[in-house]
């Protein structure tokens, strides 16, 4: 719930900026923010998503969002799942794989978003709600073409605090192990696997570095255009 209206200068800056980007860009603002944000990236091959919808099609829900209405606006993507649904709103698996299921029938993308909380790493319990969040998040139609699975600690979450490298490849293994298991071995593999929580310009290449990690969803650092370019480059640069 951050931006507004002069905010989208950002990504007219990032389509000028990153006119043929050598990696997918997604920018997921505020719902009354997204038509005009559709039309901006219209101009260049930056996409745009949502940050939540509701699981139904329409009906009595008063405030909601239905993933077909988003789609019909252009958005490609939408993030389910995000730690502030599930411990702000007490979202549930169940809940979140309804919503994913509702973004696939009109064609987007689902980013799901998987990760612990401080006092679950600390108990030693940070892989077992891992693999609990995928399990139970995730319906069974999902493809690599279809769903992108976002790794954020939560207390790493606009703490400037980020896992070292050994912890962030040992939960995306996790989560890789869970994917080819549930989805087979190609499905499983094909699924890309992002890192989230305080990525900036300067950790990103280190982030960009570790095994299995696909990309990034970015918080804070998504807002200026100053500070979200050089992870987009930092990107660019561990793929090719």
């Amino acid at each position: 719930m951050n931006g507004g209206m002069e905010s989208l200068s950002m990504i007219r800056a990032l389509v000028n900026t990153h006119p043929n980007p050598k990696v997918g860009v997604l920018i997921c603002p505020p719902a009354p923010l997204l038509s005009r944000a559709v039309a901006i990236a219209a101009n260049g091959k930056i996409e745009i998503g949502a940050q939540n919808c509701h699981h139904k099609t329409s009906g009595a829900h008063t405030g909601d969002i239905s993933a077909g209405l988003l789609a019909d606006i252009g958005c490609k993507a939408v993030i389910l799942g995000h730690s502030e649904r599930r411990t702000g709103y007490g979202e549930t698996g169940r809940q979140i794989g309804a919503k994913v299921t509702a973004a696939h029938s009109v064609g987007m993308t689902a980013i799901v978003c998987v990760g612990e909380a401080c006092k679950e790493r600390n108990a030693g319990a940070a892989l077992k709600v891992i693999g609990n969040q995928v399990e139970t998040s995730l319906p069974p139609d999902c493809t690599g073409e279809n769903l992108v699975v976002a790794y954020e600690p939560v207390w790493a979450i606009g703490t400037g605090s980020i896992p070292n490298p050994l912890q962030i490849q040992e939960a995306h293994e996790c989560i890789r192990e869970h994917l080819v298991m549930r989805f087979d071995y190609s499905n499983g593999w094909n699924i890309p696997i992002l890192y989230g929580g305080s990525v900036n310009g300067e950790n990103a290449p280190k982030i960009f570095a570790t095994k299995n990690v696909d990309g990034a969803l970015v918080g804070g650092s998504s807002l200026r255009f100053e500070d979200f370019s050089p992870i987009v480059s930092a990107l660019e640069t561990s793929v090719s």
